[in-house]
């Protein structure tokens, strides 16, 4: 008999963690002269009701999933968002407080998004030289990356040759895509509320398996 040779079909290397990132659901929108609560430093809005929806999407969609773990952020909008798969697999999910959403200094509490909206100078220049930094007193694009690997690779760490989801920030997925791709630090930003992406990690090396997959949402 002659011997057939299938196309590959990916697997995981062996000792490997396969995350799934999911950026959480849209969270409450932001209003001229009106802070965010804030948690930590930073701004820590509850979600909108789409968002809402959005969580209850993700849960829909993941909830046949073997997972091991779910984590979370500082900021109770991952926590929101990863409430309804929880609880569909009886996890508790765990806070990995280096995986919080960029700090955005001065324009943190809601501040950033009408100054993005309005097409301030110093956004304009973060965007175009993919540097946070340039935001007054926001952390940068460097310090961002580290504490996302550092982050990222801990809880792989505690997971090989398991599947766990993560519950992030639009900041923290373009971080770990450019990190796991090699691009540019802002070429990944824009993930969608309440879209996965896939990263897979052994100790230093990366695999970025899929971004923004959506196919779930309303």
């Amino acid at each position: 008999m002659t011997r057939e040779y299938r196309q590959h079909v990916y697997a995981p290397p062996p000792g490997a963690c396969d995350m799934l990132l999911i950026r959480h659901g849209e969270s409450q929108p932001a209003v001229p002269g009106e802070s965010f609560p804030m948690t930590g430093g930073h701004g820590d809005p509850a979600l909108h009701p789409d968002g809402e929806a959005q969580a209850r999407a993700v849960g829909e969609r993941l909830k046949g999933e073997t997972l091991a773990a779910i984590y979370v952020t500082t900021l109770r909008r991952t926590h929101q968002t990863a409430a309804p798969l929880a609880a569909h697999l009886g996890l508790t999910p765990v806070v990995e407080p280096d995986l919080r959403e960029v700090f955005l200094g001065d324009w943190d509490g809601g501040e950033y998004r009408i100054r993005a909206a309005n097409g301030d100078p110093a956004f304009a220049r973060a965007k175009a030289g993919h540097e946070w930094g340039e935001i007054p007193g926001a952390e940068t694009t460097a310090a961002l990356h580290g504490r996302v690997r550092l982050g990222l690779e801990r809880i792989a760490a505690a997971h090989a040759d398991q599947r766990v989801a993560v519950f992030v920030h639009g900041g923290v997925v373009g971080a770990a895509m450019s990190i796991g791709s090699g691009a540019r630090p802002f070429a990944f930003n824009g993930a969608a509320n309440g879209s996965i992406s896939r990263i897979v990690i052994r100790g230093g090396d990366w695999d970025v398996r899929g971004y923004n997959d959506c196919a779930h949402l309303p």
